[in-house]
C-alpha cells in the first residue's frame, strides 16, 4: 500500500483517536513530540493531532525516524503473544493434556484474570476453555483410533468417565462412543503482517483459512461444521505447520506456489469457480466476468461474485486477484485495504516480511 492509497487524513486520525481495531494495519502513526509510530489501536495516552503524521508501513515509519512503540509494538505481527505469556504457551504445547489450575498460572506468576482476557480476545473463549478444548480433541484422535472411552477419558485427566461423557458431548454433539466416525479439525492461528489468521486442517488438507477479524467467519464455520459434521478443536499438526511456513514465504515474497493440499467444500458451481481463481497467476487480475466466461457461464457475473465471498481459503484460493470490470477494487472478507495489500505483494510494488517491514 502506498501513500497515496491511505485513506483521508480526517479519517485515520478519528481512527487513531478512537482506537479503531478494523485499521490496524492500514496504516500506522508517528507521534513528533515522542519519536514513537504506533498502532491505531494503541493503548497509550493519545497525543495532540498536530502531533501526529501517517504511514502506510512500518518501514516508512522506521525510514522516518520513528521508533516502535513498546507497548503495542508495530514492528511484530498483529497478535503476537506477548512475553509475559510465551512460558505458558510453550508449557501449553508441551503438555497439553495437562489439566491447568488457577494456583498453577499464579506459580508461574501469572494473574489468572490477565490470561483469561488475552484468550478471550484472541481465541474467542477462557484459557480454561481452551485447555478443556483441546484435551477433548486429543481423547476424539484417539477414541477414532479405537482407544477405550474410560481409558481415554482418564488420561485426559478427567477424574470421572460421566464428567467426560457430558464434557465430549457438548464439544461433538453426541456421546463418545458413537462420535468415532467424525472428522476433527485441529485449529490454529497463523500471524501475517495482515492481522491473525485462523487455519483448520486435518493431517491431510486444509479445510479452511480466514482473517481471524472476518465479519462472516462464525457464519463459514457453522457452514463447514453442518456440511462435514466435523468438530473443531485448537490444536496444530504437521500440515498446520508446513501451512504457517508457506504462509511465511508467500509474505516474505519467496513464495508463489502453494504445496498445500486443500478439501474446499461447497456446491459443484462453488467448486468450478475456485477452481478457476487457482488458475489466475500470481500477479495478475481478472475480473468477474472473466471468471463467468471462463467457466463457461458468461451470465453468471453475480453467482460468481457470491461464490468468491463464500470461499473459505483466503490466499491458498486467490479471490482477491479478482476485481471489477474497469479494474477498482470490490468485495473482500478482509477488507479492501488487505486486498491491496495483497495484490501490491503479488505485483512486487510492496513486498512486506512476516515481522512488519511492509506492514503489522
Amino acid at each position: 500500500m502506498n501513500m497515496e492509497s491511505l485513506p483521508a487524513h480526517a479519517e485515520m486520525m478519528d481512527a487513531f483517536q478512537s482506537r479503531n481495531a478494523s485499521y490496524d494495519g492500514v496504516f500506522f502513526t508517528g507521534v513528533r513530540t515522542t519519536g514513537i509510530f504506533c498502532r491505531p489501536v494503541c493503548p497509550a495516552r493519545k497525543p495532540k493531532p498536530k502531533h501526529v503524521e501517517f504511514f502506510a508501513t512500518a518501514r516508512d515509519a522506521l525510514y522516518s525516524g520513528y521508533r516502535p512503540c513498546r507497548r503495542c509494538r508495530p514492528m511484530e505481527p498483529s497478535g503476537s503473544p506477548p512475553e509475559w505469556l510465551r512460558d505458558l504457551l510453550a508449557a501449553l504445547e508441551e503438555d497439553p493434556a495437562r489439566r491447568w489450575k488457577d494456583h498453577d498460572l499464579r506459580e508461574l506468576g501469572l494473574h489468572p484474570d490477565r490470561v483469561r482476557r488475552w484468550f478471550q480476545r484472541h481465541h474467542g473463549m477462557t484459557f480454561h476453555a481452551y485447555c478443556r478444548s483441546r484435551r477433548l480433541g486429543l481423547a476424539f484422535e484417539k477414541i477414532r483410533e479405537g482407544v477405550g472411552v474410560s481409558t481415554t477419558a482418564y488420561e485426559h485427566g478427567y477424574e470421572s468417565l460421566s464428567g467426560f461423557n457430558e464434557a465430549f458431548r457438548q464439544l461433538v454433539g453426541a456421546a463418545p462412543r458413537s462420535a468415532g466416525e467424525g472428522i476433527v479439525l485441529q485449529v490454529t492461528r497463523v500471524l501475517t503482517p495482515l492481522g491473525p489468521m485462523i487455519a483448520g486442517g486435518t493431517d491431510e488438507a486444509l479445510y479452511f483459512f480466514e482473517f481471524s477479524d472476518r465479519r462472516r467467519l462464525e457464519r463459514q464455520l457453522d457452514r463447514l461444521r453442518s456440511r462435514l459434521d466435523c468438530v473443531l478443536v485448537p490444536g496444530d499438526n504437521d500440515l498446520l505447520k508446513r501451512t504457517t511456513a508457506e504462509i511465511e514465504a508467500y509474505f516474505a515474497g519467496a513464495l508463489q506456489q502453494f504445496s498445500i493440499p486443500l478439501q474446499a467444500p461447497g456446491t459443484e458451481f462453488q467448486k468450478t469457480v475456485w477452481e478457476e481463481l487457482r488458475r489466475i497467476p500470481f500477479g495478475e487480475t481478472r475480473s468477474y466476468a472473466h471468471v463467468a466466461r471462463a467457466i463457461g457461464r458468461p451470465s453468471a457475473v453475480r453467482a460468481v461474485a457470491n461464490a468468491n465471498g463464500d470461499n473459505r481459503m483466503a490466499i491458498f484460493i486467490p479471490c482477491h486477484r479478482v476485481v471489477g470490470s474497469d479494474g477498482r477494487l470490490t468485495g473482500y472478507g478482509g477488507g479492501l485495504w488487505r486486498k491491496q495489500h495483497l495484490l501490491d505483494l503479488e505485483s512486487g510494488v510492496s513486498p512486506m516480511g512476516l515481522f512488519g517491514q511492509g506492514g503489522a
